[in-house]
């Protein structure tokens, strides 16, 4: 294993991490259980005042995880000059087994716990806990993903040796190579181009209309359907659109895809608003979709609604600025392909 304040901070908040979740799942699973508003037990007031608590120590946890996903990439780009043949984090990750799967367990537990917070929010908005059974339920498969993601990390750092020989970004993201990076880099580009604004404007487009939606009214079904699901599919468009189409406008070399040199401040760190732009837009866009079916709890009628215009407003919001990112990556190149 290789020591640096990262790798520390990463593993330190991995373990943190997962030992909040699984015990706010465990506790939480007590609370769901025994929980019945319409008592006025001693019990009931026990569970009521620790329901506080476990919400605020999953919060937490989940919180951590959206930025351990971050911190991950950051680690592994700073760790890639003690490396042979690493020129960014898409060697260090290639250095030990376990570093893509630790990457890509992240992104879902980031994402998934990006709509556990959401509807821990919309819960607190009712005064009777509405969704406490809901959310409390959504942790039972959370927390073995979050544990899973952490045994990951941990093996996968305590498996690079700086004498390993790993592959550069070139070889891993170039057509001529083989494995998922070389596959997204050989995607043709008009389709990729055609389906990322397909997907990016038909989110941008649903959120302003769930966003329009009169004040104290629900968003109609449609439209928030319709957010979800573009939100969702703009996520891993977005991802293969960077790779294949976005990347080699910014490097101004057509052979050159890799999604991890946009992290690097040679090419102004524009890694790092551009994908948290298009986590945190779908995260928003699919959040309006999963609270829809929740619209007829009394205690939400009027929280609701404005929960999902606030959602869909921040939805196009950062998926304008990804689109904005984007284009900004084209126009600004000397690279015509």
């Amino acid at each position: 294993m290789i020591l640096n304040p990262s790798v520390v901070a990463l593993l330190g908040g991995s373990v943190a991490s997962g030992a909040l979740l699984l015990g706010g799942a465990a506790v939480g699973a007590g609370i769901r259980a025994g929980w019945d508003l319409q008592s006025g037990s001693e019990r009931q007031l026990r569970l009521e005042r620790r329901t506080v608590l476990v919400s605020l120590l999953v919060r937490v946890a989940l919180a951590l995880q959206l930025l351990l996903l971050f911190l991950l990439v950051f680690t592994a780009d700073a760790l890639a000059p003690q490396f042979t043949g690493a020129m960014c984090a898409a060697g260090s990750l290639r250095a030990a087994p376990y570093g893509y799967p630790a990457l890509l367990t992240g992104l879902l537990a980031a994402f998934l716990s990006g709509l556990w917070l959401v509807l821990d929010h919309a819960d607190g908005l009712g005064h009777d806990h509405p969704l406490l059974r809901v959310k409390y339920a959504a942790l039972l498969p959370l927390a073995p993903l979050v544990l899973g993601q952490a045994a990951l990390l941990a093996l996968f750092l305590g498996g690079l040796k700086p004498e390993v020989v790993t592959s550069c970004c070139g070889s891993l993201f170039g057509e001529a190579g083989r494995g998922l990076g070389a596959d997204l880099a050989g995607l043709p580009r008009g389709p990729v181009s055609a389906a990322l604004v397909g997907a990016v404007g038909a989110a941008i487009l649903s959120a302003l209309l769930v966003r329009r939606t009169a004040r104290g009214a629900p968003p109609s079904a449609v439209d928030a359907w319709s957010l979800a699901a573009s939100a969702a599919a703009a996520l891993p468009i977005g991802l293969a659109a960077v790779v294949s189409v976005l990347s080699p406008y910014l490097y101004e070399l057509p052979t050159h895809h890799c999604p991890f040199c946009l992290l690097q401040a040679e090419y102004h760190f524009v890694g790092y608003p551009l994908y948290g732009s298009l986590l945190g837009g779908a995260v928003a866009g699919v959040a309006v979709g999963l609270l829809q079916p929740f619209r007829g709890r009394a205690s939400l009628a009027d929280a609701l609604p404005a929960l999902q215009r606030r959602l869909a407003g921040a939805c196009a919001g950062l998926l304008g600025l990804f689109a904005a990112l984007a284009a900004w990556m084209v126009a600004g190149s000397s690279l015509r392909m």
